[in-house]
């Protein structure tokens, strides 16, 4: 049989298959491969009985996620509020790239629309051509239209502790009743509110994850061919970045570059190509050698 890895606790593995969650444990050629299953994993798994069953295989992944620990998402939402903490371009667009390397579709959203106006930051992300939603899950604004983008899909939700992920599910789908912790005036963040990722089956063919600590990810992508592909993981940057005068070119400072000629005639918004140039400074001393030493 073959089912979608929803939960991991303590070596039990729970398999949704057919309208049925099996409690499985894995073979132990797992452990001896160094490998293990994970939420999001669709697996090949055998009955034991009527509700227990073994792990038998692992499907081949879309995407591994390291942090929070889940495979295969299709759509990653990112999520921003108006204030504590307000929009951070930078934070979007590294989720974005990390999106667009892992093959997931990245979608901006924008909560907490009952504080402030997000004109400024709509205009930003749909001009780069992502789907952009702007909601509040306290006046249940645009939630509706949130839940269509969600049909047929795994979907994870990311952003900054305090910006109302789990309030957004929880107007999503009621039946999840997610925890929610206020945000610390102190710290300016939110508190931990889920032990364990776990994968909720929400209807029309969607699953969705909640999990600790989502503000940021982390993956097993290859730092050195992540730096080589930035540019086309930028995707408002695709029409310009063969268009330069030099092939090595880092769409950075460089003269006769296509990608600064677009910033300069508003073609790209200039907070992402800002976003880009940080972050290739980030991954300025990783190299192909570097690399293969971790």
């Amino acid at each position: 049989m073959t089912g979608i890895l929803i939960k991991a606790i303590s070596g039990f593995y729970y398999v949704a298959c057919d309208g049925n969650v099996y409690e499985c444990k894995a073979r132990g050629n797992f452990r001896k491969a160094g490998v293990s299953p994970v939420v999001g994993d669709t697996v090949e798994f055998a009955l034991t009985d009527n509700t227990r069953g073994i792990v038998e295989g692992i499907c081949e992944r879309k995407n591994l996620f390291n942090r929070p620990l889940v495979a295969n998402i299709d759509k990653l939402f990112i999520v921003s509020a108006f204030s504590t903490p307000a929009p951070d371009t930078l934070m979007i667009d590294r989720l974005t790239a990390l999106a667009v390397y892992n093959n997931i579709e990245p979608i901006i959203v924008f909560n907490k629309s009952d504080m402030g106006s997000f004109d400024e930051f709509y205009k930003i992300y749909t001009a780069a051509g992502f789907k952009t939603f702007i909601v509040s899950a306290k006046e249940n604004i645009g939630i509706a239209r949130l839940k269509d983008e969600m049909k047929g899909s795994v979907c994870a939700f990311s952003g900054n502790s305090g910006v109302g992920k789990s309030s957004i599910l929880n107007a999503l789908f009621p039946k999840l009743q997610l925890k929610t912790g206020e945000v610390s005036d102190k710290l300016g963040r939110g508190r931990h509110t889920t032990r364990h990722t776990e994968l909720f089956f929400v209807g029309d063919g969607a699953y969705v994850v909640d999990t600790p600590g989502f503000s940021t990810v982390d993956t097993n992508e290859d730092l050195y061919d992540f730096k080589q592909s930035l540019a086309y993981c930028f995707p408002d940057f695709s029409d310009y970045v063969d268009g330069c005068k030099f092939t090595s070119c880092s769409h950075t400072t460089e003269k006769g570059c296509a990608v600064l000629q677009a910033v300069k005639g508003g073609d790209i918004q200039k907070s992402r190509h800002d976003s880009y140039v940080a972050l290739m400074t980030e991954l300025k001393d990783v190299t192909a050698w570097n690399t293969k030493q971790k």
